[in-house]
């Protein structure tokens, strides 16, 4: 199971006016991934990285039956949507931005899909919804015309392009203002022309 541990960077949350979470891939770490932050939060950003156990979110591909992944997968999305409904009771869920790699992508789109809200914004670089096919049945309610951006590659090895188009789909149907962009021959990463579309699709005023 993964412990509740947060690293935490910019304003404090209780004198922050927005806030960004950010969700670290496989193999990597909190430490690594809030220096995203910088590309894109202003001194008035609370910023939040939680650490998941062994760098790991859960064992197996996102594109495997759930079962496979549990109990790991439950306690990654509990874990996330406790850190989003604290950081929620400061700001509401409009002030925050919410933003993963690769497993951290895939746990960012679950995660607000199964929880529509209005967000700030939900920013997803090379990732799509978690099983080994997408239901969208299972996931309801509102995101509210949240803007929500899917970034991925025609040749990555991990998260095949069929995939981060089906989730956009679902998060359209889910009322999100979706961007889902492919980037030919792009390895498995973020790159600046993902960071710069992000920065004027998503958190820009």
């Amino acid at each position: 199971m993964h412990d509740y541990q947060v690293l935490e960077k910019g304003k404090p949350l209780k004198e922050a006016g927005k806030a960004l979470i950010l969700l670290h891939g496989r193999g990597s770490s909190a430490n690594n991934i809030i220096g995203l932050a910088d590309e894109f939060a202003d001194d008035n950003f609370y910023i939040a990285a939680p650490r998941a156990t062994n760098n790991t979110w859960y064992p197996n591909s996102f594109l495997t039956p759930v079962a496979q992944n549990e109990p790991w997968l439950s306690s990654a999305l509990q874990l996330v949507k406790q850190l989003i409904d604290e950081t929620a009771e400061v700001l509401g869920t409009e002030n925050i931005f919410v933003m993963g790699f690769s497993q951290g992508a895939c746990l960012t789109l679950e995660v607000t899909s199964r929880y529509p809200a209005k967000y700030a914004g939900i920013v997803a670089f090379s990732g799509g919804l978690i099983g080994d096919t997408v239901n969208p049945v299972k996931y309801k309610g509102n995101l509210a015309k949240t803007k929500v951006f899917i970034g991925n590659s025609d040749i990555d090895p991990h998260v095949p392009e069929k995939r981060s188009s089906e989730s956009a789909e679902v998060m359209k149907n889910l009322g999100a203002d979706v961007m889902c962009k492919v980037y030919p021959q792009m390895a498995h990463t973020v790159i600046y022309e993902e960071i710069e579309t992000v920065r004027s699709a998503v958190f820009s005023k």
